[in-house]
């Protein structure tokens, strides 16, 4: 961690955690797929529910970056005990962070579909898959958690190979239960929920057996835990503001839905199926992110200041040629993207221009990925929370708003113009912050290599 060449430790540490993100990716638009076989209300449903998986993931990816970044920090200050407590301290709060869902999921399904939609048949579907997938969320949750631990402590090959097992479980059980292969009944929509949480459950408990059982960096033995409030605050510290990222994410999602709705019900599902494609895209990016936040941490602590900024470096190169080869994908493509998903006459004339606009956003967005990652591996996960806010409350929404008064094509403009404005912050946060950790003239080296 404090020796190996910067670029293939990085490719190593990074390497797995794309890999699996692309196939959690591969398994959100296979699922649409699927689902859109069915009927385009059906995948007008999933799509209206899509913010609601966003939310639970910003519980769990909150809660579980906040306890990555410690106990790397930890582990690289050679400080086992205090790392191992903190991962014990995800496992319950893993815990808790499902039942919150439970209750919110199951008696909020009816008021959100009624906000979106008058269609009956996408309210019943909408319905039952948002009370599916959060009240049998727990391996979710479970998985994401292990998932991150493993993270910290240098061992990506788990969970790549974790993460892989929920999707690929998912990807197969999809069809036969949405349209009832081998003699079971054709569920539709709620078999691709069913399917969603049986692959997270069985996943999620290889996860945290192997994550118990397992472990050798960590003591992992859960008796007589009790919780302590400093490595809450300090779990939360970094944590809490990731967690209000992702879901004013979801919340500016839901919004967003509100927005386009009065042009045509169908804009939601075009926006649902960009989303979808936009995982796939951003998925690498945030794999690479997680690669570099073990180890842009491990060396913080170990103050090898020198190779933090390599990482950071290395990882914003990295990051930038992902986002330009998807630019053009989606500036030269965007009908053959749209294709697979039964694209209607509709969902064509409103996807086409969408998807080449929005898609200017990419390599903005990529940056500040790369620099909110580097902010939350020096524990300064504030800064990640501003420039979310930054964003999505005060530019992305504002500007769609008013971008609504003339046309839906001009609303999609709203994310190329936010992700700029925050790829700009996040390069001065970024630059101060380098000035107050780092000496001086070390201070002017990072910036001369950010630039």
């Amino acid at each position: 961690m404090v020796e190996a060449p910067v670029l293939p430790l990085l490719l190593r540490m990074s390497g797995p955690a794309v890999f699996s993100m692309l196939i959690m990716s591969l398994y959100n638009v296979v699922d649409s797929l699927f689902v859109s076989a069915v009927s385009e209300e059906a995948l007008r449903a999933v799509s209206i529910i899509f913010p609601v998986n966003t939310l639970m993931i910003a519980f769990a990816v909150g809660t579980s970056t906040g306890v990555n970044s410690f106990v790397a920090r930890r582990l690289g200050a050679e400080d086992r005990e205090t790392a191992s407590l903190a991962a014990r301290h995800g496992i319950v709060l893993s815990f808790v962070n499902w039942l919150v869902f439970v209750v919110a999921g199951y008696f909020s399904a009816p008021a959100l579909m009624h906000l979106f939609t008058a269609n009956p048949s996408v309210y019943a579907d909408g319905v039952s898959y948002m009370r599916i997938v959060t009240v049998a969320s727990l391996g979710l949750f479970w998985q994401i958690h292990s998932e991150k631990i493993f993270q910290a402590t240098g061992n990506m090959t788990r969970a790549m190979y974790m993460q892989s097992m929920g999707a690929l479980l998912n990807i197969v059980m999809d069809p036969i239960l949405i349209f009832g292969w081998f003699g079971l009944p054709a569920m539709g929509v709620r078999g691709a929920a069913v399917a969603t949480v049986a692959a997270q459950l069985i996943a999620g408990a290889v996860s945290v057996y192997l994550l118990l059982r397992r472990e050798e960096v960590l003591d992992m033995r859960m008796t007589g835990f009790r919780f302590d409030r400093t490595v809450l605050r300090s779990i939360y510290r970094v944590g809490f503001p990731s967690m209000v990222t992702m879901t004013i994410m979801g919340i500016v999602g839901m919004i967003f839905n509100t927005i386009i709705k009065p042009f045509s019900e169908v804009a939601i599902t075009v926006f649902g199926v960009y989303m979808k494609l936009e995982s796939f895209v951003f998925m690498p990016v945030f794999g690479i992110g997680q690669g570099m936040l073990p180890l842009m941490g491990y060396n913080y602590g170990a103050k090898r200041y020198d190779r933090v900024r390599s990482v950071l470096k290395i990882g914003l190169i990295l990051v930038t040629a992902i986002m330009g080869i998807a630019t053009v994908i989606f500036q030269f493509f965007p009908n053959l993207l749209l294709a697979p998903f039964q694209a209607t006459e509709a969902m064509y004339r409103m996807g086409i221009p969408a998807f080449r606009t929005i898609s200017l956003c990419f390599v903005f967005a990529g940056i500040t990925i790369a620099l909110t990652n580097a902010f939350n591996a020096l524990g300064k996960g504030t800064h990640s929370l501003f420039i979310s806010i930054f964003r999505q409350v005060f530019i992305l929404l504002p500007v769609a708003f008013f971008f609504a008064n003339w046309h839906l094509d001009y609303i999609w403009y709203a994310y190329a113009i936010s992700d700029l404005g925050a790829m700009l912050m996040a390069i001065v946060l970024y630059i101060r912050l380098s000035r107050q950790l780092l000496p001086a003239e070390e201070g002017v080296q990072a910036l001369r290599e950010l630039a």
